[in-house]
């Protein structure tokens, strides 16, 4: 094996003073060494400096490619950091890694949390919307942010979602001669580098989301066309998501069904044909901190499902019929599952008649409401549901 040329080196706030004899050998053996400004001058690189572009691009350090060069980088290379980018351009034998703790090693230490039980976030390019799914009483968390001015946007962030009892620690420079904590976002002298750690323990028990499917419906954006809270349980329960796994939502309408299932861990594309209801699905993907994971396509199926990826799992919605359906199984590959779900009668018939051809389960789910009636209480009928589902 040759000898790697590149080395991907861990740089924390205690600059040179906390590397390794090995990471100073490969540092002091790189003819060219990238970083950021802050990283170059902590090692005092000097004219072997190189800055990385910005917005970050890796095209220049590949560029030198069996050249001995060097990258610095915060903490653990591989712990949202560039090591990662970097490292999958390249064959295992080309790179060597040198991490040092990171910040959420530092920022744990620093308060006595177990690192195994704590969340940690990098928020330092992210929305704020991603701690959503995951805040709740008793969550505690560590995150890396922007700059000195997000911490105060933080705050107002929590206090807007009802996490305004969140206790806020923030963690400038830590592990350097500069580092300091401070409890609370008020702070207006805040240095960078900076993380918080966030520990939910005064949280009311009603802060956060459920994690059982079936979300109330007014924590969505809809013009009325959404799968209900009880039939979304129930369809959420048969397309059975797994973390990684893909959604095909076919019909999205408000797209709940595509953010429960991204909730769980999974990917999601959805496809919707009118524009003001794809806004409003992408409204509720940022909302709830997935617009990383949820995304939508303009347009009718089957016409709009050339080239996306294959699904793991596919949900029609109440509009699917019997063209749709005929074009849809063939695309579909052996082990996918499909959900479709009906409310009216010739929707009925179309999922009966690919229940007798294809097999799987057929379900039918009336439910009812209490409601007044007059001075007492009567059950208000919701429409039938039918549900077909199937794996292939």
């Amino acid at each position: 094996m040759s000898e790697p040329w590149l080395s991907i080196i861990g740089l924390g706030e205690d600059g040179p003073d906390g590397l390794s004899m090995a990471s100073r050998a490969a540092l002091d053996g790189a003819e060219v060494v990238f970083g950021a400004p802050r990283h170059l001058a902590l090692a005092a690189t000097g004219a072997r400096g190189r800055e990385w572009p910005v917005p970050f691009d890796p095209a220049p350090l590949l560029a030198l490619r069996g050249r001995r060069v060097a990258m610095l980088v915060s903490g653990d290379p591989f712990w949202f950091g560039a090591g990662g980018t970097v490292a999958h351009q390249l064959a295992p034998d080309e790179w060597r890694a040198f991490p040092v703790a990171g910040v959420f090693s530092l920022v744990a230490a620093r308060m006595g949390w177990r690192l195994e039980e704590v969340l940690c976030l990098g928020l330092h390019a992210a929305p704020f919307a991603r701690l959503r799914p995951v805040l709740a009483r008793g969550v505690r968390a560590i995150c890396t942010l922007r700059d000195g001015a997000a911490v105060a946007e933080l705050g107002a962030w929590l206090a807007a979602h009802g996490f305004g009892a969140v206790r806020v620690t923030v963690c400038e420079r830590v592990g350097g001669p500069q580092e300091r904590l401070r409890e609370g976002t008020g702070w207006s002298d805040i240095a960078a580098p900076v993380a918080v750690a966030l520990d939910g323990a005064n949280l009311p028990r009603s802060a956060g989301l459920p994690r059982a499917p079936g979300l109330p419906d007014d924590l969505f954006r809809h013009d009325g066309q959404i799968t209900r809270r009880p039939v979304r349980a129930l369809t959420l329960s048969a397309l059975a998501p797994r973390p990684g796994a893909l959604l095909w939502d076919i019909g999205g309408g408000s797209g709940s069904v595509a953010v429960e299932w991204c909730l769980a861990g999974g990917q999601a594309i959805s496809i919707e044909k009118r524009e003001t209801r794809a806004a409003t699905i992408r409204a509720n993907a940022e909302a709830f901190g997935l617009s990383h994971r949820l995304r939508v396509v303009l347009g009718r199926a089957p016409e709009a499902l050339a080239g996306l990826p294959a699904p793991d799992a596919v949900f029609v919605g109440g509009g699917g019929d019997g063209a749709l359906h005929a074009a849809l199984w063939p695309l579909l590959d052996e082990g996918v599952r499909l959900v479709a779900n009906a409310v009216t009668l010739e929707t009925e018939a179309v999922l009966a008649a690919c229940h007798a051809r294809h097999g799987g389960k057929l379900l039918r789910a009336d439910l009812a409401e209490a409601a007044p009636l007059g001075g007492f209480r009567g059950w208000v009928p919701a429409r039938p549901v039918v549900q077909w589902s199937v794996v292939k």
